[in-house]
């Protein structure tokens, strides 16, 4: 009888989990400035307007669910946060992207270079719904390399960068360099150790305050480096923690 009763408190706790981690965050809408749905997660844990907000962008062949295990942890940082799904991409962790399924009803392309202007209209979204204070953009792996070129393009659109594992992948179309070296906000680059020579040169342009953080092993590509089931997640966060300190200042 005892044991039953243990097992019953035990689900309960569990089900109370479940569901205090689906309040996290709620699952919304927004138009891309070409028409596209944009499906993204809110993660709005603070209540003032003027709270440092992160807009978070994922790698390829996923989905906005690449953050449900970082963005939390962003709010109890002291930061909102909203994670998109782009129109190139898949999924990941079981969250599928919409986006992409809306663009392609759409008869859109999904290139990486066709995200560009999903990054800019949840920029612009994020502005004129929830944050009146400062606005930073995070990307992974190659919205790392749009997010980089974005900030270098329009110096009034971000006040900061984090970029995981960004690199020269649209060359020769667009070369991210040329448009990194125009940044004017602080930045975080970071990455595997192997991935140092794509992302040194990127970062070696840029001449506003910057941080460039290495882990001392291999470390992991995109932000998935953060994910607790990889070794040097804590070091990432570190960098990202200490990096990010300045925005809430």
């Amino acid at each position: 009888m005892i044991k039953k009763q243990i097992y019953r408190y035990i689900g309960f706790l569990l089900l109370v989990q479940t569901l205090l981690f689906s309040a996290d965050f709620k699952t919304i809408t927004f138009p891309a400035s070409d028409g596209v749905t944009i499906t993204a997660d809110l993660y709005m844990s603070h209540t003032d307007t003027k709270t440092p907000f992160i807009v978070l962008f994922h790698q390829a062949a996923s989905s906005r669910g690449e953050y449900r295990e970082i963005a939390p942890k962003l709010n109890k940082l002291g930061f909102n946060a909203m994670a998109i799904d782009q129109r190139s991409g898949d999924g990941m962790n079981d969250v599928d992207n919409d986006t992409v399924m809306d663009a392609l009803e759409k008869d859109k392309e999904i290139q990486y270079l066709d995200a560009l202007v999903d990054l800019k209209s949840a920029l612009s979204y994020v502005k004129e719904q929830y944050a009146k204070g400062k606005v930073m953009g995070w990307g992974s792996s190659y919205s790392a390399a749009l997010i980089l070129k974005v900030a270098g393009d329009d110096p009034t659109i971000v006040d900061g960068v984090v970029a995981f594992s960004p690199g020269e992948y649209f060359t020769p179309r667009v070369v991210v360099k040329d448009s990194a070296k125009h940044i004017t906000v602080p930045t975080f680059i970071t990455s595997t150790r192997k991935e140092q020579k794509k992302t040194k040169p990127i970062f070696d342009v840029i001449s506003s305050k910057k941080t460039y953080f290495l882990p001392k092993t291999e470390g992991d590509h995109g932000s998935k480096a953060l994910w607790k089931k990889f070794k040097e997640h804590q070091a990432y966060w570190n960098g990202v923690e200490e990096f990010l300190k300045q925005f809430r200042e």
